[in-house]
Order: C-alpha cells, then sequence, then structure tokens
C-alpha cells in the first residue's frame, strides 16, 4: 500500500507538472512599458525569461508617457488587461481601487534588498501595490560663482535660515535671484514643497493610520520659509516649474534650486556647481521626496504568477543595477550589501562618490510621493497652498487650515 501511494503521488506530481506546462504553453505576456523604448538590460532579462519559461512569449509595447499610462487603464477596463505595466507609482492607488491590479508579496529577504524607505512608495491598505523599478531623491543645487560674486563663500546651508540668508545675500548683491522656486500649476510645485516639508519633519499622510497630516506646525513652518523667500525668489514664481528653473539656472539667472541626479548632466559644463542636501526646518532633519515608477501586475489575465515572477526578475540584483547606474538615478536596492563581485562589477558606483552619496543620504528621512485615487486633486491642494502665499491671498495659518481641508476630500 505504501509502494501505491507513493507511485500515486509521482503521478499526481507528474501530471500537475504536465498541466503547468500546458498552461504556459501558447502563454503570451503583454507588456506596456512607459517610456517609449525597451532598455537592452532589460531585454536581455525577458529573454532569459523566456528561454526558462518555454512556450511563453513576452509582446513588449513601448509607449511614450503621455499616452501609455492611459492606454494600461483603458484596456483593463476594457476586459482586455495588459499583463503587467511600468508605470507610475502615483497611479497605483486609483489602479487598485478599481480592482485592476493584483497586490505584491515580497519575502523578507526581498524587502530588505531595497533603500529603507523604498517600499513607502507603493504601500496602502496595509499591502504593497507595485514593484519599484525606478527611484528619484532631490537635493539643493548652487551656481558657486553667483555666490562668490555676491561676495559669500560656497558652502552648504544646513538650514533654512541659512538659506534664507544665502539667497538674500545673492539677490541684494548680483543681478540673479537667490533662489527658484517651482509655482506654476504642474506636479512639481508640490514635489518641491514636499522636499522642504519632508526635511522638517512633516507627513501629508500619518503613516500609521492613513489620516490626513498636512494641518500641522510642520507644514505652517515650511509654508512660512516660502513667504520668508520671496523677496530672493525668480520673477512671477507661479509662472515656473522645475525643469524651468533648471533653464534659468543655467543662465545664471538663480543662484540655488531644489533637482534631481539628473541636474548635473543638464547643466552648463562651465558652471561651478555644488550639489548639497535639502537644508533642515525647525522641526526635522534633511530629508527628500521619495518617487518611484513601478511594475504594476494586472488583474484577470490568467497568468498573473508568471507576470509577477518577470517584474521580480525585472528588478533585482545585476537587471536592477544596470538600470540604475546607467540611467544616473537614485540607487533602489542596497547594493552594498549585495557586493559588487555578485553584481558583476569592480566598483559600486555610488560608493565613496560625495555627489552621489547627497542623493542616498536624504533616503533614511524622506517621504513618499503620496498615494491618493485622484492625484490631480492632491496636486491642486498644494498648489493652491504655495500660489496662496506667493500671491498674498492669505496669512499661512488660513492658507495651510484650508489646505487640510482640502485634503481631507480628496480619496
Amino acid at each position: 500500500m505504501k509502494t501505491l501511494n507513493t507511485l500515486s503521488l509521482a503521478a499526481a506530481l507528474l501530471a500537475g507538472s504536465a498541466l503547468s506546462a500546458m498552461a504556459q504553453e501558447g502563454t503570451e505576456l503583454h507588456f506596456i512599458m512607459c517610456g517609449g523604448e525597451v532598455r537592452p538590460a532589460d531585454q536581455a532579462v525577458i529573454d532569459t525569461f523566456v528561454a526558462e519559461h518555454p512556450g511563453v512569449t513576452v509582446n513588449m509595447e513601448a509607449i511614450e508617457w503621455g499616452t501609455c499610462q492611459d492606454k494600461s487603464t483603458q484596456l483593463a477596463a476594457a476586459g482586455d488587461p495588459p499583463s503587467l505595466a511600468y508605470m507610475g507609482s502615483r497611479t497605483l492607488r486609483q489602479l487598485a481601487a478599481n480592482d485592476m491590479i493584483v497586490p505584491v508579496t515580497f519575502t523578507p529577504e526581498e524587502e530588505a534588498a531595497f533603500q529603507q524607505g523604498v517600499l513607502s512608495t507603493v504601500r496602502f491598505d496595509g499591502q504593497y501595490w507595485g514593484i519599484p523599478h525606478a527611484f528619484s531623491t532631490k537635493a539643493l543645487y548652487i551656481n558657486c560663482d553667483l555666490v562668490e560674486a555676491a561676495g559669500a563663500e560656497c558652502v552648504a546651508p544646513e538650514t533654512w535660515d541659512d538659506m534664507i540668508a544665502l539667497a538674500r545675500t545673492v539677490t541684494e548683491n548680483t543681478d540673479a535671484a537667490g533662489i527658484g522656486i517651482a509655482g506654476k500649476d504642474f506636479d512639481n510645485t508640490m514635489h518641491m514643497f514636499l522636499d522642504f516639508l519632508y526635511s522638517n519633519g512633516g507627513d501629508v499622510f500619518d503613516p500609521e493610520t492613513g489620516e490626513p497630516a498636512l494641518d500641522s506646525q510642520a507644514t505652517r513652518e515650511t509654508l512660512q520659509l516660502y513667504q520668508d523667500l520671496l523677496p530672493y525668489m525668480e520673477s512671477g514664481p507661479i509662472e515656473w516649474e522645475r525643469d524651468q528653473l533648471r533653464d534659468l539656472f543655467n543662465d545664471g539667472q538663480i543662484a540655488m534650486y531644489v533637482n534631481g541626479p539628473w541636474g548635473r548632466g543638464q547643466h552648463n559644463a562651465e558652471i561651478n556647481q555644488l550639489v548639497v542636501p535639502v537644508p533642515h526646518g525647525p522641526s526635522g532633519p534633511s530629508g527628500t521626496i521619495l518617487i518611484t515608477d513601478s511594475l504594476a501586475v494586472f488583474q484577470g489575465t490568467g497568468h498573473e504568477e508568471l507576470a509577477l515572477e518577470l517584474a521580480k526578475a525585472l528588478t533585482s540584483g545585476a537587471a536592477q543595477y544596470d538600470l540604475d547606474s546607467s540611467w544616473g538615478l537614485t540607487p533602489i536596492l542596497n547594493y552594498e550589501a549585495t557586493g559588487a563581485e555578485a553584481l558583476g562589477v569592480e566598483k559600486i558606483w555610488y560608493v565613496d562618490d560625495p555627489f552621489w552619496q547627497v542623493f542616498v543620504a536624504g533616503i533614511s528621512t524622506g517621504g513618499p510621493e503620496p498615494l491618493v485615487e485622484d492625484f490631480k486633486a492632491l496636486q491642486n491642494v498644494f498648489t493652491n497652498m504655495v500660489q496662496g502665499v506667493l500671491l498674498g491671498e492669505g496669512s499661512v495659518d488660513e492658507l495651510v487650515t484650508e489646505a487640510g481641508e482640502e485634503l481631507a476630500q480628496v480619496e
């Protein structure tokens, strides 16, 4: 009887393997890649994945950012979802609320591989909803030529008071503005404000309860910073977004502004620039907004587990390292723990590099881009508050109170 049971079990296992192989036979994973291109390193991972899964094909569709996220959502709403898509993490809550994507489970080892705080950008309602694949933090860029022309020493301002004093010195002693602040009706107006809010110990939503937390002393102090900097900003700050501030920086019209690591390569080579952490406010240490793009696995395809396996292959080890190092992004994984040899490189690119250490240092004290269903409504909360103080349309206290009330209505 024991022999019969063993044979029966073996037969069942073989049958299960055969059924699994049959289930995979002819399976096509439809992969939408926002950004308009498929990177060679990603294609190499996909090729290996296909070779390891006979009968499986991957249909890669690279679409420009302007339309790709809408296309993924529209396909899912029409009952023909893609298998997975690379998209902004800000979309995850809306997709999850409409039962379009599946939650993601990480092993403890997989969780530990990410830099501290990264997974907070894809977590809500007690679950993860995507796998972060691209990551950015921010820092303060300073044009040392303008600072020195104003008679000041070009050193990192550690506090907001230091930054205000430096902006005032440049404005009063040169033809340039001391600092560029984004105030246009655009997403990076919110992002830049959050760089400063997270550098003052503030929150948008309580990390424990998920309840709105914007109506706080930390937010009032941050909005007061904007009011204090107003005399030293570029002319008409509500007309400018971050990429336009980059142009002003290149033209020598502003001495400071906040940008990501890609800024270094976008600035004129002749500018003597210093890159430093975002100065901290009176209520917290220096921080930064943590923004990710993620791989989301869509529901209703019948091969969600297979799509998740591919997503994890693309976002781990040497494959993810190649993306971060070649694109010049803040490292999304703790590659030091993995080790250079395991990654197939001689040296991990950001280790011992002062420039990259600035962008890595703010991760542990940074905060996530808030995840809501209606991102435009969230953006409007910050735009109204920031533009209100820049246009003198209310006191700091009134504007923060109003912003708290508006945030409570955002889904």
